[in-house]
């Protein structure tokens, strides 16, 4: 069956703002969980300048609206002369802004690990770093599983705030045809499918990684 031309042109625009979202989600996904691994682990074992320099990147980038750190990287940096291209600023804001996040689940998972086991391992020869490496970020890391991958499915949706600094994504693509054709109800009803689709695929993913992460006996009741 012929879709009308409403019809092929809004499809044929979110199709082309999907991959968009997707090139967008995919690599502050990965930046945002080793920012917030470092990071996090950073706060918790670092040297003391260390740790506040930590608590004041998590502190900054959680506190201060998204939306606003996207228009300081893509329109108040190029009065210091840094030009970032639309899908740039974006990405560097996602990133920073779930790395931050991301963090806090760290440190926390962290924190929960009992300090016995960093004792004993150094009573086995281990050094600092290796423990931390091989012994207790392994742990945790299972345990902010659940947290990180909540921080990810909302990337997801805020992924859609990268319109506003015209990196054209799924929701720039819905809302230039919605202000082409003045049919806001029947695209922004679509552009939520497409993020429900979205969401579902990424938690049966993480729901699988949860499963092939897991210990038996290890954090289950």
């Amino acid at each position: 069956m012929d879709l009308s031309p409403f019809y092929q042109d809004l499809f044929t625009s979110l199709n082309r703002g999907l991959l968009m979202s997707l090139a967008l989600i995919v690599p502050s996904a990965a930046g945002g969980v080793a920012i917030g691994v470092f990071a996090g682990a950073v706060r918790v074992f670092g040297r003391p300048w260390m740790r506040r320099l930590g608590d004041g990147y998590a502190a900054l980038f959680r506190g201060t609206p998204l939306v606003v750190q996207l228009f300081v990287l893509y329109f108040g940096l190029p009065n210091l002369g840094l030009y970032l291209s639309p899908y740039a600023a974006a990405v560097i804001g996602f990133v920073l802004c779930s790395g931050a996040y991301q963090s806090e689940y760290v440190r926390g998972a962290l924190l929960s690990i009992k300090s016995g086991q960093y004792h004993g391992a150094q009573a086995l020869g281990f050094t600092g770093w290796q423990t931390i490496r091989w012994i207790i970020v392994p742990q945790a890391f299972r345990r902010s599983l659940h947290g990180c991958g909540n921080e990810i499915v909302y990337l997801i949706k805020y992924s859609s705030l990268a319109y506003v600094v015209t990196c054209m994504e799924l929701t720039g693509e819905g809302k230039t045809i919605a202000a082409e054709y003045f049919r806001f109800t029947e695209v922004f009803a679509v552009i939520g499918l497409y993020y429900l689709a979205l969401v579902t695929v990424a938690i049966l993913l993480l729901k699988r990684l949860e499963q092939r992460l897991a210990i038996p006996g290890f954090g289950q009741h």
